[in-house]
This record gives structure tokens, sequence and C-alpha cells, in this order.
């Protein structure tokens, strides 16, 4: 933060806060909307939608969910995680969007999917007055970030023909086989609009980091900035050819951003929906995926805004979603796309120094204001840059650290990881999430968790004062049975304004999510100055080295490591283990005589000391290294390994700050 401010004056949206905070959120506003506008733009092209849907929803969700939600500081509008179930609805009622010319059979497939979004809405409405937000409690994380990195992966693969100016449809993995065909049949002149795009948008976050000042121009503006000119100096205006070595290219206004032609010319764009689709049953597939994927995505957003959030205030999951299902059947209704809490422009609008939801009004406002006023300027921008940016949208969600943290919190989480990816991208989003969801079930069977505690958790509560309760926990902790179990510790917690106390030392599974969940209910507890203990662990096996992975019920494997030296080493080779990270070592006097000694005809036995340590593979491993380098070519030492089985791996490990963080 720039400004001073007493944390314990936290700001809030009133109109208190609309004066006392002006500036530091009409400021945010403002490069939030620089950061938006071309976003909105792009994600709805993209969507098979007209480049002013993007525009409504952007606008409608600043300006009205800013009122209805307490969310602070998250922006709401139109999201790339929510383009493939556009496009897809677009497609599955005969249209393609811009793709090829906007034709009545877009118009036709554009008015059905805005009464899928009007359906969806109703139903996220319904869910924010019914206290429905819990939702977002149920996925499982690996699901969840397996299915935003397929979504991320049909992005770019979608975006690729754009950028290089060819005209392609089909589903992702056969167009994904169809990339080098589009690299060949490239218009060099588009392909040099989406090409310097793309690079723009790889390499601005790096120049950022070198010089600060950068980091506050969003790089989607930079993009403008340079492929605007690019355009005009094309002369994408005009219809006209061109030859290069040999081969005739076209260009004019199909390649850039189709926008209204006079002043206020936006409203002349107001679309109604076709409610006559909803009787036909895949109208209601549809309404399901932007229920369903819409709501957790706005929900996960929303709660990771708050994790950032200088302030730590707490957003009311139901009456966001109360707010995003407000938002989504108004902007329906003028043939906006759906909307959600987006995290790129919440983060963004953090950074910026906002302090209040007024942010995101102004944000609105400014995006009101360009469209209406300069919609000729907008009409300028290339297809193809707008394609770049969300190659890079795509490639942050299917970031390959993604796989790499998978596979760090467990084996068993990169399988349903990559489950859920590839059933996404060979089928759609429900299937895939229905399948990593499936494996999940079946890993957690697989390691032991009764059937009947999958979706009930087995508990039982403890008085252990007049301000503290325990629940003891019994059988299993899963994604499934969470909200149950969460729903306990809120009402006996939370609701009742006691400490509590999780002891989980009786559970035969602890999974991957409910430790991260774990872990925001302590936040929870602590904002509201009170306790919150997870006791247990101890008997429990983690599955892989990270702090987050699921625990298991079992004996951990160990390596014992027994060495026989001469006396006189016994303290500095116990120095040595110790140093390496072993928790304790038993060290006993013996006697005995060695080959060389027997080789030689040596009869009496010599003093010795054995020291036996029981220590983690790593561990055992730098200690073999260190005697095999330091020790044997110097001393005369025998060394044995050997694989054991302990009760608590806890009491032979030491842990890193990090973990005790």
């Amino acid at each position: 933060m720039t400004d001073q401010l007493d944390l314990d004056d936290i700001p809030r949206g009133g109109p208190q806060g609309f004066v006392k905070y002006f500036k530091h959120d009409l400021t945010s506003g403002l490069l939030v909307f620089l950061l938006a506008l071309p976003l909105c733009l792009g994600i709805s092209v993209m969507s098979g939608y007209p480049p002013i849907a993007g525009i409504f929803t952007a606008i409608i969700g600043a300006i009205l969910t800013t009122f209805i939600s307490n969310s602070e500081l998250t922006i709401k509008g139109p999201a790339a995680g929510l383009i493939v179930i556009a496009i897809g609805c677009v497609e599955d009622f005969g249209g393609n969007g811009v793709t090829g010319g906007w034709v009545d059979a877009d118009m036709t497939a554009y008015k059905a999917a805005l009464a899928v979004g009007a359906a969806a809405a109703i139903i996220q409405i319904l869910f924010g007055l019914f206290r429905g937000g819990i939702l977002g409690e149920f996925f499982p994380i690996s699901v969840v970030h397996g299915m935003l990195a397929a979504i991320g992966f049909i992005i770019i693969i979608k975006q690729i023909p754009v950028a290089l100016g060819v005209t392609a449809v089909g589903e992702p993995l056969e167009m994904l086989r169809e990339i080098p065909h589009y690299v060949a049949e490239a218009n060099p002149a588009i392909a040099a609009i989406g090409i310097v795009s793309i690079l723009i948008m790889f390499s601005w976050p790096l120049a950022g980091n070198r010089v600060s000042i950068l980091k506050k121009i969003p790089s989607p503006m930079i993009v403008l900035l340079v492929t605007i000119p690019m355009g005009l100096g094309f002369d994408l205006l005009h219809p006209h050819s061109y030859t290069l070595q040999g081969h005739e290219y076209q260009l004019g206004e199909r390649f850039l951003v189709k926008m209204p032609d006079r002043m206020f010319g936006m409203f002349d764009d107001i679309t109604t929906p076709d409610f006559a689709v909803l009787t036909q049953l895949k109208a209601w597939k549809w309404v399901t995926m932007f229920f369903i994927i819409g709501s957790l995505e706005s929900l996960l957003s929303a709660k990771a805004i708050d994790l950032l959030d200088p302030w730590k205030r707490k957003t009311n999951m139901n009456r966001d979603v109360l707010a995003v299902g407000v938002g989504n059947l108004c902007t329906s209704m003028v043939g906006g796309l759906p909307m959600i809490s987006e995290i790129v422009r919440s983060k963004a609008n953090i950074d910026n120094g906002a302090r209040t939801r007024f942010a995101d009004l102004w944000h609105g406002i400014f995006l009101l204001a360009c469209v209406a006023l300069i919609p000729n300027i907008l009409h300028e921008i290339p297809l193809a840059a707008l394609a770049g940016m969300l190659v890079y949208t795509g490639y942050r969600l299917a970031h390959p650290t993604e796989f790499i943290h998978a596979y760090q919190i467990g084996k068993e989480q990169l399988a349903v990881f990559v489950t859920t990816l590839i059933v996404v991208l060979a089928t759609d989003l429900l299937i895939g999430v229905a399948a990593g969801i499936a494996l999940k079930i079946i890993i957690h069977i697989g390691n032991g968790v009764p059937v009947k505690s999958l979706f009930k958790p087995c508990i039982e509560v403890q008085e252990v004062d007049e301000k503290t309760r325990l629940i003891l926990a019994r059988e299993s902790i899963v994604f499934c049975n969470w909200i149950s179990f969460r729903n306990q510790i809120e009402k006996i917690g939370l609701s009742q304004n006691r400490n509590m106390i999780i002891d989980v030392s009786e559970t035969k599974f602890v999974d991957h999510s409910v430790m991260k969940k774990l872990q925001e209910m302590q936040r929870d507890f602590e904002q509201e100055g009170l306790t919150f203990e997870v006791r247990g662990f101890e008997s429990l096996q983690p599955l892989a080295a990270n702090a987050h992975a699921a625990h298991k019920r079992g004996l951990a494997g160990m390596r014992r490591l027994t060495i026989v030296a001469d006396e006189d080493l016994e303290q500095w080779l116990e120095e040595q283990i110790v140093g390496f990270g072993a928790t304790g070592f038993t060290s006993l006097p013996c006697r005995g005589i060695g080959r060389s000694e027997l080789e030689q005809g040596v009869a009496s036995t010599n003093s010795k000391v054995r020291i036996e340590v029981v220590i983690p593979q790593f561990v055992c491993e730098d200690v073999v290294t260190f005697l095999r380098t330091e020790v044997l070519p110097q001393h005369r030492v025998t060394a044995c390994v050997e694989s054991v089985e302990v009760i608590r791996r806890d009491q032979f490990e030491v842990l890193s700050s990090e973990e005790h963080s």
C-alpha cells in the first residue's frame, strides 16, 4: 500500500466509503478498465457472441452487483473460464460466432445462448436466496485445477487460427492436429499482428520485473497501442488483396472487431433472448453447465480475493452468488455474456490500491463511456490482437507449474488433475468434472475410506471447557463429506463464538482438499478472535512431502542406517548424522573384527561403537553419500541400510521453517 492507513479503519463500500476512498477507487477503476476493455472484447468474440456483448456484461456487472454483493474488491465481468461453455452452446444451436462472418444462424444461436444464460441466472438467484453459496466447497481442488487447465488448452487451440488469420472450426483435439496446416495457410499480415501480440503479452511481465513503473501499465493496453497502428498500416478498414511469394491473401474489416458505427450506437445492439429454445432438452445441458461452472468459478475467485484482501474482509458467498445471478439475468436480457467474479481483474484491482467495491463501479462507468463515445476507435482493434491476449490467458490457466504442483501434492492428485483435463478435452466440461470426481472417489476407497463415510462424516462433539469444543473425527474427512463437516464446525464454533479443536487421530483418511479447507477455516476463526486447532496428524502418514498432501492411517516407510566404527569416531559421526537431519540415534559399545583383520590373522576383538538411526530416505541418501566420500576413504567403517516401517513418521523428521509456518 502506498498510503498509510490505520488497519483498524477497515474500508467499507457505503456512502461514507464512496467519498472517503474516492481517489483510490477511481484510480484503480481506471486502470482496471484499461485491462478489462480488450479482454471483454476478446472473450466475447471467442465465445461466439458479438464483441459488444462482453462490454454489456462488464458494465452491468460493475454497476449493478456493486450494490448487491458485499465483496469489496472483486471485479464482476466476462471470464475466460466460461468461453468453452459459451462457444459450445452457440455451436450446439447452429452458430459459430464471428468466424466466417455474422449470419442469421449466428444470431439465432446467440439468442438461444442468451435464453440459456437467463435460465442459469435464475437458478443462481435461487441458490443465493436459499444459501447455496456453499456449493463451491464440494468440488475437489485437483478437479477444479484440471478443469481450468483444460479450458486453458482449449482457449489456446481455438485462438491460434484467429491469431494467424485462418478460419477454423472443430473439436479441440481435432484442431490441435490441424495446427501445422493453420501455420502453412496463415495470412502473413494478420499473423504478424497475432505474433506481435503474443510476444508482448509474454514479455511485458518480464519487463515489469525490471522496471517497476511498467507494472502499472496493463499488457493488453500495450498490445492495442502497437497493433491498432499495425492494422491501420495494413489498411484493414478497406477490403483488398495482396500477393506475397506467389500467394494472394485477402484483408478487410472481417479481421477487425465489429462495433457500432456511431456514438451511442451500442444501444442499437441490445438483443433479447429466444426463450422458446428452453423447450429443447439440449438447452438444459448448457443451463446446467453455465450454472455449475459459472457459480463455482465465481465462488473460488471471491474466496481467493478474500485471502488477498489487505484488510481480510470476508465475502458473504450466498450474497455474492445472488449478485452474480441478478447480474447474469439482466445481462442476458440485453444481449450480454454470463459474468463471474473474475480473478485476474480482481487481483489487478488490489494491486492498483482499490479500497472498496466502488472501484468495480468506476471501471464499469469508464467502459460505458468508452463504448458509447468512441466506438469507431474500438472498431480498429484487430481480432488477431485479441487472440494473442487470449493465448496468454490460456497459457496462464494451463501453466506447466500446475502439473508440477499437482505432482508435488501427490501422485493421486496428478492422476485426478490429468484425468479431468483429458476428459474435458475429449468430451465436455461436465463429463470431465464428473470423471475427475469419480476417480477421486475410487482413489479414496482404495485408500481405505469406508463407503458409508464418503458423504456423511462420523464425528463426536466433546466439551473441553466453557469456551472450547472438540470435534473428534472418525472414519474419514474427504471432499464429498466436507460440507456436512464444515456446517458442524460453523454451527458449534463460529455461530456460538467458541474456540474449536479438531482431532483427526481416529480417521483413516484426510484428503488434500480438506487439508486446504481446514487451513481456510483457521483463518475464519482468527478473524473472529477465536482459536482453531487441528490435532492428530502425527498418527497419519502423508502421501507426499507437501504440507497439504492427503494423510492416511498406516505405517510410514523409513530407512534404518547402522554404522559400526572405531570408538574414537563416535562423537564426530553422531554430530554429522544429526547435522544431516536425523532427530536422534542410538549408540552401543560393541566388540568385533573386520575382514582385513581376519586376513592378517588377528585373533582378539577390538572395541567398536554401533550407531543406529532411523531417518527418511532423502536424509539417508545424504548420509550414505557422506560416508562414501568423507569417511570410508580414511577410516575402517561398515554401514548397512534397511527399509523399516514406523508408526509415527513425524518423530523422525525435522520440519522446515516453511512447513512449521
